[in-house]
């Protein structure tokens, strides 16, 4: 199958806006088939196999070194899960970019369901981060007797709920279907208007409010801890605003674009489409370089990967300092 308008339409990730797929494209996609078959195969490849071993070092290191019990440990281990989630459907989007779908029926509604459960907890999850952040350094009375691992638990239960809940319409919407031109399809099914009203549910719900949010949170810990010289919440603080920039610096331009694309009338305009392609795919890159933070900008992380490199390479013990460890992720 060639990547052209209608796969952009089945794939999970692409804009809600585009109708179902038929047996005969009314536009020419030649171009944009050929670019996509050749660019996105090896570039899901990459970043899958940074993603997997990025988050995964991340993982192994918390395990290895911390206490993953605390407040944000527990939310870190669901972040860096849930970027492994929606890593795990970049495989089947790169051979279905390559040819067609081959995995049949109940892999396409996986498949797609991952990709959104992945997404939305991702958000939810760097917006509960935030929000925490807020509450431990503006709210420090009621944090200090309120913020426990049970709180923590509870509250990333509650963000993979929902997050479950809102990738089962993906999982309803989504079918296999064979057509003469593009091979075996996965397409999402769903009504077009169905389609409209879900990119902007998604664009509210799932940027729109998390960045109000978290702008909110930011502002009042900036205003705190300028006024009261906390220093020791400088590090971790940034370290999560850090993350949170990354995301929205990722996925703000292929949200704009999918808003355009909607307010477009003529199904053949094409002027749009590697805007799309090419922000899309920028945003996919979140998932795989924010473990590259925690090591650039996490005091203790870099201290726990140099302890490890000492252990399983003594040589490198005069090589590399090592500092006792502390209680905090940060």
């Amino acid at each position: 199958m060639g990547d052209n308008e209608s796969a952009a339409s089945t794939l999970p990730g692409y804009e809600y806006g585009l109708s179902s797929v038929t047996s005969v494209s009314p536009c020419d996609s030649t171009d944009l088939n050929n670019f996509g078959r050749k660019f996105l195969p090896p570039f899901y490849a990459i970043i899958f196999t940074i993603s997997l071993l990025g988050n995964g070092l991340v993982l192994f290191i918390m395990y290895k070194f911390e206490r993953l019990n605390t407040v944000t440990n527990i939310f870190l281990i669901n972040l860096v899960t849930s970027n492994l989630i929606f890593t795990a459907s970049l495989p089947f989007q790169a051979v279905y970019h390559h040819s067609e779908w081959i995995f049949g029926t109940v892999a396409c509604k996986l498949v797609n369901s991952i990709y959104f459960l992945g997404f939305y907890s991702s958000v939810l999850f760097l917006t509960l981060m935030t929000f925490d952040r807020y509450l431990a350094v503006v709210h420090v009375v009621f944090a200090t007797k309120q913020r426990r691992s049970c709180y923590s638990i509870v509250t990333a239960a509650i963000v993979w709920v929902v997050s479950v809940l809102a990738s089962l319409e993906s999982y309803f919407s989504h079918e296999v279907e064979d057509d003469p031109f593009l091979g075996r399809i996965c397409f999402d099914n769903s009504d077009p208007k169905h389609k409209i009203m879900g990119t902007y549910s998604q664009f509210v719900l799932f940027f729109i409010f998390p960045l109000v949010v978290i702008l909110y949170c930011y502002v009042r810990i900036g205003l705190r801890v300028i006024s009261t010289r906390m220093k020791g919440k400088h590090r971790t603080v940034k370290l999560i605003l850090v993350i949170v920039v990354l995301f929205f610096m990722c996925w703000s331009p292929y949200n704009v674009i999918l808003l355009m694309k909607e307010q477009v009338t003529d199904p053949c305009d094409d002027s749009l489409d590697y805007p799309q392609y090419v922000t899309h795919n920028i945003a996919h890159l979140y998932f795989c370089v924010n473990p590259v933070f925690y090591t650039f900008l996490g005091r203790k992380f870099q201290n726990h990967v140099r302890r490890l490199l000492v252990k399983e390479v003594p040589c490198l013990k005069n090589h590399l300092a090592v500092s006792a460890t502390s209680r905090s992720f940060s």
